[in-house]
């Protein structure tokens, strides 16, 4: 079989495709991989499609199921070279140590992601391997319609009845990634997609090094969505990041166009909306969009289920609860609750009028809000669910099972057997004087906490790293081999010096360098010991 490199359709000996045009007598130029690989001995690579800083995307061909898919690889620019009609990257040895971590970074970030498909606003993920010193990712290859274009077609902007249905997975797909620790913070229209059943999909997924200034990769920044704290060097990113691209990207649906740069802001940080916009959106989505995209971090909406909330109806009606009995509550305390108002009616009686008013108002927005958001609580669960962590006496459904306790092992072999949940791990672990390392700490939602029998839990548990102090073993006179599975055993890792004893012979384990057995060090340290070469050979007489 031989296939077009430019859309992986069968073409038989032909040199021009019939179905793309595509030429494939051209050669893919370094350092990108060569027409023709094939990757885990299924995957054929074809053309690239795009790149940034840290990796680059191609169209490939799985051998296995016959299916077109998208193949990404990981190729940070400026820490790698690779020859023409190569596939293995090469590292200068000064930058390995930087690559090696990124490349770690990254394929963790992408098995998070591939842990996470079920999610509807998320594209599926279903391989992540490493092969030629880098990893791959093998994606979906969806027919999807940017959302820039969809936007375009649909008269230059989306009516709030239409963004709203789209949006909410989205931010409960967002919600589900910074769970596990790790966050998209390239939100933008660029990396929105409409599938052809009218879902919106997000793309452009990168780690946290590509986001942001600062870092040993040339990020890609989108200007309008990035947050402000983006362009500062190295800025902790987190989910308040992702709520402004998330906010940036609504507010072009809902307006044709985008906020100005996070530099621009900072010195002028209104937001351009016509009069005509403002009037046919709802009061409670433009406040929302403003306190969404506050340039100061401290003034932005600083989790999901709070910019849930302010996109909500809900939200308006309790705002007006909360008015009307503080209101009432002010003129019972200034008129000491007995005088009486002309006719004859008591400031208390009037207050009870007004929270029975107020119930009423509630009543109605409760049921017109539940008719409007159809996609609320699709993650976890509904809004309150996610929020109790203890299970309610009148609740008799199903609830969220207690993992803490169980080896991580023990917890997903467990939440298979239960219905409508799914476990995920915390990207980074923790250390816990109380649980031994693998053991899992912590979950959220917490046990006993409501499942939805209409929707799936996604249960996110944090795994000890067991206690940050560490022992150092006993070791001289140990093997090397021994004595660094002892260490490595407590957490620790070897360093082998070598030097002459009389003691010991040679390959045995004098000791600890700067160290001593028994003596307390964290973590992860980096342990030098030293291992005998044996007696020094006396020096020949003159």
């Amino acid at each position: 079989m031989s296939l077009c490199m430019g859309c992986m359709q069968e073409i038989g000996d032909r040199r021009f495709c019939p179905n793309c045009g595509f030429d494939n007598a051209e050669k893919q130029t370094a350092p990108f991989l060569p027409y023709g690989t094939v990757l885990a001995n299924r995957y054929i690579v074809g053309v690239g499609i795009d790149t940034n800083g840290e990796s680059t995307r191609y169209l490939c061909y799985d051998k296995q199921t016959g299916d077109v898919a998208i193949v990404c690889e990981f190729l940070p620019i400026g820490l790698f070279s690779r020859a023409e009609g190569e596939t293995q990257v090469r590292v200068n040895y000064e930058n390995r140590l930087v690559y090696e971590k990124l490349k770690d970074d990254f394929f963790s970030y992408f098995r998070i992601l591939a842990e996470l498909r079920e999610l509807s606003a998320l594209l599926d993920i279903h391989n992540v391997f490493e092969e030629n010193n880098t990893v791959y990712v093998i994606e979906d290859n969806e027919n999807l319609i940017p959302f820039e274009e969809y936007v375009k077609r649909s008269g230059g902007s989306l009516e709030w009845d239409i963004a709203r249905p789209l949006f909410m997975p989205v931010i409960s797909a967002l919600e589900a990634l910074h769970k596990r620790g790790v966050g998209h913070y390239a939100i933008s229209p660029k990396n929105m997609y409409i599938t052809a059943s009218g879902k919106l999909k997000i793309s452009g997924f990168a780690t946290e090094n590509e986001r942001k200034r600062g870092t040993s990769l040339k990020s890609q920044l989108f200007s309008g969505a990035a947050a402000p704290e983006q362009y500062e060097s190295n800025f902790p990113l987190d989910d308040i990041t992702d709520i402004y691209g998330l906010s940036a990207t609504l507010f072009y649906a809902l307006t044709g166009h985008l906020p100005k740069s996070a530099p621009e802001r900072l010195q002028d940080s209104r937001l351009l909306m016509s009069t005509t916009t403002v009037k046919k959106l709802p009061p409670h989505v433009v406040s929302a969009l403003a306190n969404g995209l506050q340039v100061e971090r401290e003034n932005r909406i600083t989790d999901f289920d709070e910019l849930r909330s302010q996109l909500s109806v809900a939200h308006t009606a309790k705002a007006i609860q909360d008015e009307i009995s503080r209101t009432a509550s002010m003129n019972i305390s200034r008129d000491g609750g007995k005088q009486k108002n002309r006719g004859g009616m008591s400031r208390v009686s009037i207050t009870i009028i007004s929270m029975a008013v107020t119930a009423a108002i509630l009543a109605v927005a409760g049921v017109f809000w539940l008719m409007q958001n159809p996609l609320q609580g699709f993650f976890g669960g509904n809004q309150n669910a996610t929020q109790e962590s203890t299970q309610s006496t009148e609740w008799t459904g199903p609830t969220v099972p207690d993992f803490v306790g169980k080896t991580y092992e023990e917890a997903v072999s467990a939440a298979k057997s239960e219905s409508g949940v799914t476990l995920v791990r915390n990207f980074s672990d923790e250390y816990s004087d109380n649980y031994r390392e693998g053991i899992v700490m912590s979950q959220s939602p917490a046990a006993g906490s409501k499942v939805n029998q209409e929707g799936t839990v996604i249960i996110s548990v944090t795994v000890s790293k067991g206690a940050q102090q560490r022992t150092l073993p006993k070791i001289e006179g140990l093997s090397l081999d021994q004595a660094s599975a002892d260490i490595a055993a407590n957490g620790l890792l070897a360093t082998a010096e070598y030097a002459y004893s009389d003691k010991y012979a040679e390959g045995r384990v004098v000791g600890y360098k700067n160290h001593s057995e028994g003596e307390s060090v964290e973590y992860g340290t980096n342990i030098t010991i030293i291992v005998s070469k044996g007696k020094e050979a006396a020096t020949a007489a003159r």
